[in-house]
């Protein structure tokens, strides 16, 4: 059984910054695409970033140059360093998992919240 289990959630000042982990179990890190979500108050869940099995990145606009995700496959665990916070980044954080060759995330965590106070 596939288990994502995220951490380092908290509250930071304007300008701070986070660094979430999402530990998983049940496969290898490399077996397919990772992800990280958000959704603040009220509002849907949103794309952040990804990783592929191959290393490759990718972004939402609104946190290109501030968030980096990366992963350590010895570790089973998938990184996301959020710098230079603001109050707009406040939301609950998943990771998400995909199967190889799949399109969509199957794995989901339970989340982890951060808040950016100003």
């Amino acid at each position: 059984q596939v288990q994502l289990v995220e951490s380092g959630g908290g509250l930071v000042q304007v300008g701070g910054s986070l660094r979430l982990s999402c530990g998983v179990s049940g496969r290898t890190l490399g077996s397919g695409a990772m992800g990280w979500f958000r959704q603040a108050p009220g509002k849907e869940r949103v794309f952040v970033a990804s990783i592929g099995w191959s290393g490759g990145t990718s972004y939402a606009d609104s946190v290109k140059g501030r968030f980096t995700i990366s992963r350590d496959n010895a570790k089973n665990t998938v990184y996301l360093q959020m710098n230079s916070l603001k109050p707009e980044d406040t939301a609950v954080y998943y990771c998400a998992a995909k199967d190889s060759g799949s399109p969509t995330y199957r794995y989901w965590g339970q989340g982890t919240q951060v808040t950016v106070s100003s």
